[in-house]
């Protein structure tokens, strides 16, 4: 046996794994299947801009020890999500709040707008159904019309009556001129992207790309003591109960030649009718300016689109449904009897996590492990 610790996967699960069993004087090896570090949060600089290259990734935490933690390897600008939701050539606010509220129906005082919602929440008498009922009895029929109803069907590829009631918890209502998205008390970009960020966790541990763990399990399993696995978790397992589901996330990024292309981040495309979900401008993560300063001549913009996962696709969102979670209880029941086998992170969890999430899970992780 070469190393302790063979680690699946350089995401932030991985890389902060194998960095901390690399303090704690342990032999690690990192092997990923794509041609760069970083998962999900790999950012790739074109044209002195770090484009997101799987999608927005804006940190934001009220866990402290989460902030300090990732703060030993990158600095953080001061970037606040204030996604603008552009609804058929008309412009909202997000999230909901008296900015929305007052371009939606000329309401000027919260007692105003709150009074318009508490009208059209009414129009539910009875305990929601659907996706749909539950969206108009939290913020009403215009704001769901408008805001979320496209967006959504989009993103889950199903008409919002055909949901469940539960995606919905909370729509989050804002009676105060505030478009600060996750009200977090820490969040920003890494200045230089995510994948220095993941560069510093790495530093001086060994890291394979190109290399497809399930492919070669047979002699990478006979290098370590340990596998820390942050592939999908049924994958691991040939798939043999069956297929977890996901949905999936489709990019076309260009780069422009002009300065600014919508002046926001994020702008939401929250009709039906326009195919993607949303177009992200990279450079407004970093205020536009490259490393020393210096404003950006050109832009980068990527549109999303929201499709069903079929094997293949790369996975994004567990679709937590009952079935699903049926599926993956019996998957952990299997991956509980791999003794030498950690499986953690988005995909060997089946979980939707934020960053901050992961990060929490991943030293609780090490904690345990690593004592």
């Amino acid at each position: 046996m070469k190393y302790n610790y063979l680690i699946v996967g350089s995401g932030l699960y991985g890389a902060i794994f194998a960095h901390e069993a690399k303090e704690k004087g342990k032999s690690v090896l990192v092997v990923d299947k794509r041609p760069n570090i970083g998962g999900n949060v790999y950012t790739e600089k074109i044209e002195g801009i770090n484009v997101h290259k799987y999608g927005a990734h804006i940190f934001h935490t009220n866990n402290k020890k989460v902030w300090d933690y990732v703060n030993q390897f990158a600095e953080f600008n001061r970037f606040t999500n204030s996604p603008v939701a552009n609804y058929k050539g008309e412009l909202y606010s997000m999230p909901f709040n008296m900015y929305t509220f007052n371009k939606m129906w000329g309401v000027v005082t919260p007692a105003e707008a709150e009074a318009k919602i508490n009208e059209q929440r009414a129009e539910v008498t009875h305990e929601p159904q659907n996706l749909e009922e539950q969206a108009i009895s939290l913020v009403g029929r215009d704001v769901y019309e408008k805001l979320v109803k496209g967006y959504t069907e989009k993103q889950w590829g199903r008409d919002c009556k055909d949901l469940p009631a539960f995606i919905i918890k909370r729509l989050p209502v804002r009676l105060t001129f505030d478009n600060n998205y996750f009200n977090a008390l820490y969040q920003g970009i890494p200045i230089g992207g995510y994948t220095k960020l993941i560069e510093n966790l790495l530093d001086g541990i060994e890291v394979r790309l190109n290399i497809d763990y399930l492919e070669n399990k047979a002699e990478l399993d006979l290098m370590a003591e340990k596998v820390v696995y942050t592939g999908p978790i049924d994958a691991y397992f040939g798939y043999k109960l069956g297929y977890l589901e996901y949905r999936s996330v489709r990019f076309e990024t260009e780069l422009l030649d002009i300065p600014n292309f919508q002046g926001n981040a994020a702008v939401n495309y929250t009709d039906r009718e326009t195919p993607w979900t949303r177009i992200i401008e990279h450079k407004w993560f970093e205020f536009g300016k490259d490393e020393n300063g210096n404003d950006l001549p050109k832009t980068v913009i990527s549109r999303e689109y929201s499709s069903e996962w079929k094997p293949g696709d790369e996975p994004y969102y567990p679709v937590n449904d009952e079935k699903n979670s049926k599926l993956y209880q019996q998957y952990k029941e299997l991956a509980e009897q791999e003794t030498n086998v950690i499986f953690g992170g988005r995909l060997g969890e089946y979980k939707y996590y934020d960053m901050d999430q992961v990060i929490a899970v991943a030293l609780d992780m090490c904690e345990v492990e690593l004592s």
